[in-house]
């Protein structure tokens, strides 16, 4: 079965997006997350060089309604997912001690932006913007393959078991991350408006959580060692570069500081 991705809005939600995405990133400057804005902001660069140039222009699965420029909305599209996700990530490899705190103003988001312009929007124009997938996800699924397959050679070649890649670790980021993002777009009437089955309404979001965001774990690990074992989160050099095995050792050995207060939150 063909997967559609579909997706039905109004201006104004991507209007009260952007001013999401500001606020965001205006909170990650004030902690000094500096590596974690720049890993964002390129993020959202190769997520549009991927949506409008390969998915659009190189395999024509990219589609929008008359009267809307789709070169502009998903240059949105790109830089809201694509910052938010990636953002997101690089707060949870590096186990940010306000983890807790970054996930529930995305997950809050992503639930509650649809439901504001539901109420407060004008209803007088929508965007209808979906692509098709059987042109590329066996694609996706090669990379995906690859990247864990990398890790699962690695893992097995180690004798210590601190120089390891947590994978399960990776996999629930990669899984719970696209994850939260459908379902938001689910319950807020976005995602597969349009779309009358069932099957045609869940299958995007079960098979976009398994391969689309989780496909880049591994590489944005690899990433995140090659980064973070020179420099800090400030941009500042560490005061001893870690050789790769070293960071890998260290990461894993780092908690979520206030992962242990979270039973506090919830009580």
């Amino acid at each position: 079965m063909e997967v559609v991705a579909q997706r039905v809005f109004e201006p104004f939600y991507m209007w009260l997006d952007i001013a999401f995405l500001v606020v965001f990133a205006g909170l990650l400057l004030y902690k000094k997350k500096y590596t974690t804005v720049v890993v964002g902001f390129l993020a959202g660069i190769l997520y549009q060089v991927v949506d409008y140039g390969i998915f659009h222009l190189a395999t024509h699965s990219r589609s929008i309604s008359e009267g809307h420029s789709l070169f502009w909305v998903l240059l949105w599209m790109s830089m809201s997912y694509g910052f938010t996700n990636f953002a997101w990530i690089w707060l949870w490899i590096s186990k940010d001690k306000n983890l807790f705190e970054w996930t529930i103003l995305i997950l809050g988001w992503w639930l509650c932006c649809p439901l504001l312009t539901q109420t407060f929007g004008p209803h007088d124009d929508y965007i209808t913007i979906q692509r098709t997938t059987g042109a590329y996800h066996g694609w996706m699924a090669l990379i995906l393959f690859i990247g864990y397959l990398g890790l699962i050679i690695w893992n097995v070649t180690r004798k210590k078991k601190e120089e390891r890649v947590n994978i399960p670790w990776l996999l629930a980021i990669g899984i719970l991350v696209q994850f939260g993002w459908e379902v938001g777009l689910y319950l807020g009437g976005i995602r597969s408006a349009e779309l009358s089955s069932i099957e045609e309404k869940i299958a995007p979001m079960i098979i976009n959580s398994l391969l689309e965001t989780n496909l880049g774990m591994p590489y944005i690990f690899v990433i995140f060692i090659a980064v973070s074992r020179r420099y800090k989160e400030k941009f500042g050099k560490r005061s001893r570069r870690l050789g790769f095995t070293e960071r890998i050792a260290e990461n894993n050995a780092e908690k979520v500081k206030d992962y242990e207060n979270v039973s506090e939150y919830l009580a």
